[in-house]
């Protein structure tokens, strides 16, 4: 395991510094999830700015996120079902 706690990444062209209580590998992998989002949306719309770029790619991954918990919340409810039967 890496440095826990920190990692400096590279977002859409920026380094951030990101501090918290996961890996170093693990911020990194979330920062590359993220800037292939951002990578992904402006070859789609190169004209948009940035900022624009970065709500997008935030709308994107909450949805995702959406759908995965519908997605859970549906297993969770089929298993209390199976443990009822």
């Amino acid at each position: 395991m890496g440095d826990k706690g920190r990692a400096v990444v590279q977002i859409f062209g920026e380094e951030y510094i990101m501090r918290g209580d996961a890996s170093s590998e693990y911020m990194e992998m979330l920062a590359g999830y993220i800037d292939k989002k951002m990578k992904h949306i402006a070859n789609r719309q190169p004209l948009l700015p940035i900022s624009k770029v970065a709500v997008l790619a935030a709308l994107n991954v909450a949805d995702e996120l959406s759908k995965l918990q519908e997605d859970y919340d549906t297993l969770v409810k089929l298993m209390e079902g199976k443990k009822q039967a």
